[in-house]
């Protein structure tokens, strides 16, 4: 399987939180989808339909009503769901998750530099793929990141505009996701 880095072709990354904007992350041109709605009975339709328009989704297993943290449940997401990978901000399920042949993203927020500090070396421990930052909007904070750690940071959160994105990305972002539906036909 590819790296993330090597996953991204659109630096906009959809956000899908209701299954309303499944067809819109289906008709934009970001080609990876963050899933962040469901429940144990919608989640495998859910990703089904965003891979049968190509898209690389990753489900943020935090949202998915009805999962337990355990390393049954996500043996169950990579052998039944079939996502290309999870996001969580739990380190114990980025190293399930791991094991299982999935892709991982710690989500981590940047509330303060004890909170960066803290997540950084627990995304160090656990070995995600990549990490993902909220808020999304304080590029100083992404360059600082992203000379602190070889993974790649896509940022997210409160991302309101174009240039609030490419700030983010000449901050050092991999990639932007944004939940604004109307962001993820840009051509970056």
């Amino acid at each position: 399987m590819p790296s993330i880095v090597d996953m991204v072709q659109s630096q906009i990354i959809a956000s899908v939180k209701k299954e309303s904007d499944i067809e819109k992350a289906n008709n934009s041109s970001a080609n990876i989808t963050f899933l962040l709605t469901g429940n144990l009975q919608t989640t495998k339709e859910y990703i089904d339909r965003l891979k049968a328009a190509n898209k690389v989704t990753f489900v943020h297993i935090d949202f998915i009503e009805g999962l337990s943290n355990s390393h049954s449940a996500i043996k169950y997401i990579a052998d039944y769901w079939k996502p290309d990978g999870i996001i969580t901000t739990k380190s114990n399920l980025i190293k399930y998750a791991n094991e299982e042949g999935l892709k991982t993203i710690q989500r981590i927020f940047l509330i303060d530099h004890n909170a960066i500090k803290r997540g950084i070396d627990i995304s160090h421990s656990c070995k995600p793929h990549a990490i993902e930052v909220l808020p999304g909007i304080m590029p100083s904070v992404i360059d600082e990141l992203t000379k602190s750690t070889h993974l790649p940071i896509i940022a997210g959160g409160l991302i309101k505009n174009k240039q609030e994105i490419l700030e983010g990305l000449k901050a050092g972002a991999l990639a932007i996701s944004s939940g604004n539906s109307k962001l993820w036909n840009m051509d970056i």
